[in-house]
C-alpha cells in the first residue's frame, strides 16, 4: 500500500514562513505602522502606497485586522486604527522603561566613539542626567547620575532648549543642524556633541550626548562622530515612540 505524504501545509509554511518571520504578520504589522499621529485615516491606495503592497494584498490585511478592532473602515471606505490597537499603546506606556531602552542605547554609543554617553532630560531651569555609560578611556569628563547642570552651557542644555522652541541664536542654527558641538563652553577642559531624542507626538525626551577631554575631542573629531550621535539619537527615538524610522524634525538636516 502506498503512503502519499500530504505537502500542501508544508509548501505553505515555505511560502509564508522565512528566517525574517511570517510575511503575513509582518505585513499586517506594516499596516499599523503605516499610520502616523497626524493621520485620523488612510485610503486604501495611500495604505498600499506606505506598505508597498498590492491593494488587493493590504485590503485583504485590513480587513482580518478588522476582525478584531485593530482596524475599522469608515463609510467613506477608509481605513483608521481601531480600540485594540489603542490598548495596545496604552500598555506599552503603562509599562515602559526609560532606562531600559536608554542604556543598550548609551552602551553602544561610548563603543562606538570610546567616550563617555549620557542622557539629559530637562528639569525646569536645569538639565538632569539620567543615565550614563562611562568611557573606557582612562582620562574622561565626569558627571554623576541624577546631577543638574545648567540649560545655557554646554551642548546638551543648548539642545534641550533649542527643541523646546528657544528663540535667536545659537537656538536657530542647531535646529537647523539638528545638533550641537561644544567646547569649553561649561568647563574650559570638557568638549561635547549632542542631539535631540524624541517620544511620541514628536514630543522632545531629552538630548544624548558624548563627551570627554577637549585635548582629545577637538572640533575635528567631534564632527567625525557626528553620525554617530545623530543614528544614537534616531535609535532612541524610534524606541521611545514604539515606530519605525522617524521623519527628521522640522530644521533639521
Amino acid at each position: 500500500m502506498l503512503h502519499t505524504m500530504n505537502t500542501d501545509h508544508d509548501s505553505e509554511l515555505n511560502e509564508s514562513e522565512s528566517d525574517d518571520g511570517v510575511t503575513a504578520v509582518r505585513r499586517a504589522m506594516r499596516i499599523l505602522a503605516a499610520f502616523g499621529v497626524e493621520d485620523a485615516c488612510l485610503s486604501l491606495a495611500e495604505l498600499s502606497r506606505r506598505t508597498d503592497c498590492h491593494r488587493s494584498t493590504v485590503l485583504r490585511l485590513a480587513r482580518t485586522l478588522a476582525m478584531d478592532d485593530y482596524l475599522a473602515q469608515r463609510p467613506d471606505g477608509t481605513w483608521r486604527l481601531a480600540r485594540a490597537a489603542g490598548w495596545l499603546g496604552a500598555c506599552y506606556q503603562a509599562t515602559f522603561n526609560v532606562l531600559e531602552v536608554v542604556q543598550p542605547v548609551l552602551h553602544d554609543l561610548s563603543a562606538a566613539t570610546g567616550e563617555s554617553a549620557t542622557f539629559y532630560v530637562r528639569e525646569g531651569k536645569q538639565r538632569v542626567c539620567i543615565a550614563r555609560v562611562e568611557g573606557p578611556k582612562s582620562i574622561r569628563h565626569h558627571v554623576r547620575v541624577g546631577a543638574g547642570l545648567p540649560l545655557n552651557l554646554g551642548s546638551p542644555g543648548r539642545v534641550l532648549l533649542a527643541f523646546s522652541g528657544e528663540s535667536g541664536e545659537p537656538y536657530e542654527s542647531i535646529r537647523r543642524a539638528g545638533y550641537m558641538m561644544s567646547l569649553g563652553e561649561r568647563e574650559a577642559e570638557v568638549s561635547s556633541i549632542s542631539a535631540p531624542v524624541y517620544g511620541l507626538n514628536w514630543s522632545l525626551v531629552g538630548a544624548i550626548c558624548i563627551s570627554g577631554p577637549i585635548s582629545r575631542l577637538n572640533e575635528q573629531v567631534l564632527l567625525g562622530h557626528k553620525e554617530a550621535i545623530l543614528g544614537a539619537a534616531s535609535q532612541l527615538s524610534r524606541s521611545m515612540m514604539g515606530v519605525g524610522q522617524p521623519r527628521r524634525a522640522l530644521g533639521s538636516k
